[in-house]
């Protein structure tokens, strides 16, 4: 799938992404408006294609004042697939959301983030997903007695170790992100790229890490996050 433009999974043509932005535009445009907003398309190609959405009768052209403008015909039999090429990329999320509820042991944090978050990623871009997981058996698990926050931080995982606690929980979280991969391949024919970092890790950053967690808390997708950032705050104050 174009993660820059989903609606290319449907139909080659400008059509979807026409249809798209009028779909979630609230208004009527002009094609100079529609033009800025679709992720591809010059200014004439997106004209020839409300000219010719409007003969089918999904899309009304009016004039307002001395400019012609577009919308939507939401009474349109077809109006549900116009809206519905709208939400590929949220119903990817709303899928992967959904999936990850499912999971035990939970994520405790779960971000796209990359191109696909961006949206400027084609058909071969792999969709990069961090996810930060509880403390496993063998892992180091955070100090609980040195500091009222570290004390607030352990407490808030308890839950999450627990759940993690089994001496096969490492496995089952492998087998969770394995299958994640087959169903993201199969939703969007793009490959998964799971980042996949403990806790501890995400609390203390090191080497390469810490650029790439300062590239997910900018402009990285959240898809979940559980109570424990509420203690310890995702971002981090920057080094000196």
């Amino acid at each position: 799938m174009d993660l820059s433009d989903p609606t290319r999974a449907v139909t080659a043509t400008l059509d979807g992404t026409v249809l798209a932005v009028l779909a979630v535009a609230g208004k009527p445009l002009t094609v100079g408006q529609v033009a800025q907003q679709a992720v591809r398309g010059s200014e004439i190609g997106i004209r020839r294609s409300l000219a010719r959405l409007a003969e089918q009768g999904i899309v009304r052209a009016t004039l307002m004042g001395r400019n012609q403008v577009h919308e939507l015909n939401r009474d349109h039999i077809a109006a549900s697939v116009a809206c519905a090429l709208a939400e590929l990329r949220p119903e990817l999320w709303k899928r992967l959301r959904a999936e990850l509820l499912r999971w035990r042991p939970h994520p405790l944090y779960a971000n796209v983030f990359g191109s696909a978050a961006r949206g400027d990623g084609d058909e071969s871009s792999d969709i990069d997903l961090l996810l930060v997981h509880p403390p496993f058996p063998g892992e180091k698990k955070p100090p609980r007695a040195k500091t009222r926050l570290s004390s607030q931080v352990a407490e808030a995982l308890d839950e999450f170790i627990a759940s993690s606690g089994e001496i096969d929980a490492a496995r089952q979280w492998e087998e969770q992100i394995d299958r994640l991969r087959q169903l993201v391949q199969g939703w969007t024919g793009n490959a998964l790229q799971v980042v996949d970092v403990s806790f501890q890790d995400w609390r203390h950053p090191h080497g390469d890490s810490e650029p790439l967690f300062v590239e997910v808390e900018r402009e990285g997708i959240e898809l979940m996050k559980s109570g424990v950032f509420t203690v310890w705050p995702i971002s981090r104050p920057t080094r000196g």
